[in-house]
């Protein structure tokens, strides 16, 4: 997908369509998540820090990410992905591999036919727009994919590929870093084609055994790694980087609650529990500390991770200040120890003809974390909808005050209006699927 968390705002937000867009962290710490094409051409970019963004495009529109609506998209997405195969290798919300000798797409038409068939059905089920890269091997897929970009289709045919490597910079190989990069310039190869000439003895010589081996391989075109469907996750976590160091004790305590909470919210969504609960404590000086505890068994109690992560925090030494807190859930299942003993309980009651208890509690249903801060916590991105003037986002707060801008995806730029803060006639509200007519997958 083409600059994902910023097309899909410049889609729900008519007002930006075809402006400079930057989502992500806003804080001073924050970083840039994704920036749209227009910001790029100011040189903002991923994993940029937002300050050094804002200095260099300082009328972009800076967005909190939405992240729920972004995994909602991505689902669409993904599913006409599966439509072509059964091998769909999922690397991020918004990115994938394909293999489609795997399905039956290619016996009614070529692969480019296919790759341009599955941009049409991504733009209409979504309002958004992908590129796709061709190729015999998962690494040239994925340099051809990026050389589509924007809105594009680029097929390495096969024979081509040393052709086509040759003049590309080494950085374009996946793996290889700045300090790679500088070895390989101080031996006087810059290009894939040079890295190919140098041969394996001197890229050994170089790099090692096991990195000189791999480089020589991709810079000959060879990547034999098959696409897997399975990526299961392995963990589900959240974390916070703070603006101001926390040195209160009662604050951090109170932070990791949250983080747990909204740990476990992300643990439901995914219909999953968790044995091995993790704390994640960053200290003023990046130095950072991990703790973990195993449970007697899976679970997705929101209790349950509460106190255990409040347990991994005791002996963690908070006082000279803290800059990232995190939490998170290992050891995945997809049931949980309490839901065996409540069905061993149920059937063991209804053979004996016992009635529930008619105190017992209703159970509640789960809530479906979208990525919406509680009303009061107005921030740049966030769905509101007004009383008195309808749906609409928030541009901007503080002092008191928030900015709304009145618009939807099938609407026309909308008018801005100011109103306080804690205006009783403003509430947050769902986000907004971005294309007309379409509505989010369920749950």
């Amino acid at each position: 997908m083409d600059a994902f968390y910023a097309s899909v705002e410049q889609a729900c937000k008519p007002s930006l369509r075809g402006k400079p867009v930057v989502v992500g962290g806003l804080g001073p710490r924050g970083v840039v998540a994704t920036a749209s094409y227009e910001a790029r051409q100011f040189g903002v970019h991923s994993a940029m820090p937002t300050a050094q963004a804002r200095r260099r495009c300082p009328n972009a529109a800076y967005l909190n990410p939405r992240f729920g609506l972004y995994r909602e998209i991505s689902q669409t997405v993904m599913e006409l992905l599966a439509r072509l195969s059964p091998l769909v290798e999922p690397l991020s919300l918004d990115e994938a591999f394909v293999d489609l000798e795997a399905g039956e797409a290619l016996a009614e038409e070529d692969p480019r036919g296919v790759g341009e068939r599955l941009r049409r059905q991504i733009f209409a089920a979504t309002g958004l727009k992908g590129s796709v890269g061709l190729a015999g091997s998962k690494m040239l897929a994925k340099i051809a994919s990026e050389e589509a970009k924007p809105d594009g289709l680029v097929a390495i045919a096969p024979g081509t590929e040393r052709e086509l490597l040759a003049g590309m910079t080494v950085r374009t190989l996946p793996g290889i870093g700045p300090a790679t990069e500088q070895v390989l310039r101080r031996a006087g190869i810059h290009t894939i084609g040079e890295t190919a000439e140098a041969g394996e003895d001197e890229l050994l010589r170089l790099l090692g055994k096991a990195h000189g081996t791999a480089l020589y391989t991709m810079a000959l075109g060879v990547d034999e790694r098959p696409v897997v469907a399975e990526r299961d996750a392995k963990s589900v976590s959240v974390e916070d980087t703070y603006d101001v160091d926390l040195t209160d004790r009662t604050q951090v305590q109170a932070e990791v609650a949250r983080l747990a909470d909204r740990c476990v919210r992300r643990l439901r969504e995914a219909g999953r529990s968790g044995r091995t609960v993790v704390v994640k404590v960053r200290s003023y000086d990046f130095s950072t500390l991990t703790r973990s505890e195993t449970l007697r068994g899976p679970t997705d109690d929101p209790g349950v991770v509460r106190e255990a992560a409040a347990r991994l925090l005791e002996g963690i030494d908070t006082t000279a200040g803290v800059r990232l807190l995190g939490v998170g859930v290992s050891g995945l299942a997809d049931f949980t120890q309490e839901d065996l003993f409540a069905q061993w309980s149920e059937a063991e009651a209804a053979a004996a003809g016992v009635a529930e208890p008619a105190e017992a509690a209703a159970p509640q249903p789960v809530r479906v974390d979208r990525g919406q801060p509680a009303r009061g916590e107005w921030r740049p991105g966030q769905d509101v909808v007004h009383r008195e003037h309808g749906a609409g986002w928030v541009q901007g707060s503080g002092l008191g005050k928030v900015t709304v801008r009145f618009e939807g995806p099938a609407t026309a730029p909308g008018r801005v209006r100011t109103f306080a803060a804690d205006d009783e006639g403003l509430e947050p509200a769902p986000p907004q699927w971005p294309v007309p007519g379409h509505e989010p997958p369920a749950g």
